[in-house]
């Protein structure tokens, strides 16, 4: 009766769910997501030509071990999944996001070293306008997948930004700039260790940077980024 007055429907396409779906995106959706193609970059997990430098992994200090995604953010599908958990409440779409980001390949070293996950701290003011912190709901997923600890309260963001969305490049880099703090409670965990920072979509990895910059100014020894989706940029392999 349930099922007949309220019919549950896929937080992407919004058709019907079958009766054996209990993801609240459908599996035609999750056949479409446009994930990134192989080869990557055995450091920045950037799609590359064969023969070619990696053009991403410039983007990122060398302090940062490796990073992360499954698919680019664009298109109905991929952009859809993260508006679905970003920008219309559906939190429990992030199950499935985390269970796609454990299945990611990873150095050796990440895997034996990775004592923690770090969700990239919402402002009070955005975490009141949506309610929760996506970061945080895709961090919790994984580390139940991965059973790897998740420190939500390590990292701190000391002001509210601008939403990165429109912005250039050099502007995203002065958006956050100085933005977030470890916090002076969290530099015993932190001293030595090798976390992983994650969050739902990186385009420059402008957010992720100065992430990583503050929890290596408190102790951490090394970082490495998961995503869900990655930007796009011209040039780039579907």
């Amino acid at each position: 009766m349930a099922d007949l007055l309220l019919p549950r429907a896929c937080a992407v396409c919004e058709h019907l769910l079958d009766r054996n779906e209990r993801e609240m995106v459908c599996g035609r959706c999750w056949a479409r997501v446009p994930t990134l193609p192989a080869p990557v970059c055995g450091r920045c997990g950037h799609p590359t030509h064969f023969g070619q430098t990696c053009r991403w992994c410039p983007l990122l200090p060398p302090y940062v071990r490796a990073a992360r995604s499954v698919c680019w953010a664009a298109g109905d599908i991929g952009l859809g999944v993260v508006h679905a958990l970003k920008y219309r409440g559906w939190d429990r779409v992030a199950a499935g996001m985390a269970a796609r980001m454990a299945r990611l390949d990873w150095p050796v070293d990440v895997v034996e070293e990775r004592r923690a996950l770090i969700p990239v701290p919402l402002s009070s003011k955005r975490q009141r306008q949506r309610g929760y912190n996506q970061s945080e709901r895709l961090a919790a997923s994984l580390s139940h997948l991965w059973g790897v600890p998740m420190w939500a309260d390590v990292l701190t963001r000391t002001r509210h930004t601008e939403t990165q969305t429109q912005l250039t490049p050099g502007d995203r880099l002065r958006n956050v700039s100085g933005a977030f703090r470890a916090g002076a409670s969290a530099r015993n965990a932190l001293r030595g260790a090798h976390v992983v920072v994650v969050d739902d979509v990186v385009t420059t990895a402008a957010t992720l940077n100065a992430c990583a910059a503050a929890l290596c100014d408190g102790g951490a020894r090394i970082v490495s980024f998961v995503t869900f989706g990655r930007a796009p940029a011209l040039g780039d392999r579907w």
